[in-house]
């Protein structure tokens, strides 16, 4: 029925014009014209012949002759011309069909880029094609494939960069569930790799696959507790103290800290840490913008890299 309908309205659309060019045509032939019975046809006529604008009497209506073996238009109430889109029109319809294309596991990609071709065709050069780019934001790109799986309780295998060791790994886990927490979004699932409960933060997944096996989840797994965040430092993490220049400030907001203030330019955060090797890289990386004030170890631990690495440079 739906798609009965669909093919209609644009049969219904074109009929009048159609009508207007040929005065007088014979039902039969209109009706093999646009493909129908001529039973449908005359369903067709009759729904036009109570078309017009609300609060308008009969006169406004379009009005046609179809009692005999022919069929005439009387009154076209303006529908003398086939729809064209205007370009602004086209324009929108192109977006919104590049954007479901672009969005996996949305909508039948074969179905869309039919409809984009027609709707580009449709057009008439009014769209270049060629000018239109749609590009989806990380986390709309993954959304959709991640909260299938959960849905179908499908497994996922994930390219994941991990903060805490500053590596990226491929791994494959079983969803639980997709949340939003502090600004970010998050997909809790159960890590095979790790054998353990993990949550994966969106924009730290470079890729995710919905794999062809379901998800299994060992029995007793619960989501856990977030009334206090999702973030839950352990007592035994290494407890770090650092200085961040202006130019890493951002690192206070990117991760979660136990304390934060201002010394003048600069910001002072401390935080645990399960494995220091990211705090590593960053000092490292930060080209005198960051800094460990303690532990000393960690501080001397870095120190000694950095110089062992510019010695290489005088060889």
């Amino acid at each position: 029925m739906t798609n009965a309908n669909e093919q209609r309205l644009p049969r219904l659309l074109a009929l009048v014009p159609y009508l207007q060019a040929r005065p007088n045509i014979g039902v039969a032939q209109a009706a093999a014209d646009f493909g129908v019975s001529e039973t449908q046809l005359r369903r067709d006529l009759t729904l036009l012949w109570m078309c017009g604008l609300p609060g308008h009497g009969p006169g406004d209506l379009i009005d046609l002759s179809f009692e005999g073996e022919t069929v005439s238009v009387i009154f076209d109430a303006g529908m003398s011309r086939p729809l064209r889109l205007t370009g602004e029109e086209a324009l929108a319809l192109v977006v919104a069909l590049r954007t479901l294309a672009e969005t996996p596991g949305l909508a039948d990609s074969d179905a869309v880029q039919r409809a984009l071709a027609k709707v580009e065709a449709a057009a008439g050069g009014s769209v270049d094609a060629g000018t239109v780019a749609v590009q989806l934001d990380h986390d709309e790109r993954l959304l959709p494939v991640l909260t299938q799986a959960v849905e179908r309780r499908q497994a996922l295998q994930l390219r994941y960069y991990s903060a805490s060791r500053d590596e990226t790994s491929e791994r494959v886990v079983d969803p639980l569930r997709v949340f939003t927490s502090d600004g970010h979004s998050y997909l809790e699932a159960w890590c095979r790799q790790a054998e353990g409960l993990r949550v994966f933060r969106f924009d730290r997944i470079d890729d995710a696959v919905l794999l062809d096996e379901p998800a299994v989840v060992p029995e007793g797994v619960q989501p856990r507790d977030l009334s206090e965040g999702v973030f839950h430092p352990a007592s035994e993490h290494l407890l770090v103290d650092l200085r961040l220049g202006p130019a890493y400030a951002w690192v206070a907001d990117y991760y979660a800290a136990e304390d934060v203030w201002a010394e003048g330019e600069d910001v002072r955060l401390e935080l645990r840490v399960a494995d220091p090797a990211w705090v590593r890289a960053l000092v490292l990386g930060s080209a005198g913008q960051v800094a460990i004030i303690s532990p000393d170890w960690l501080a001397d631990d870095v120190r000694t890299e950095a110089e062992r690495a510019l010695s290489a440079y005088g060889h």
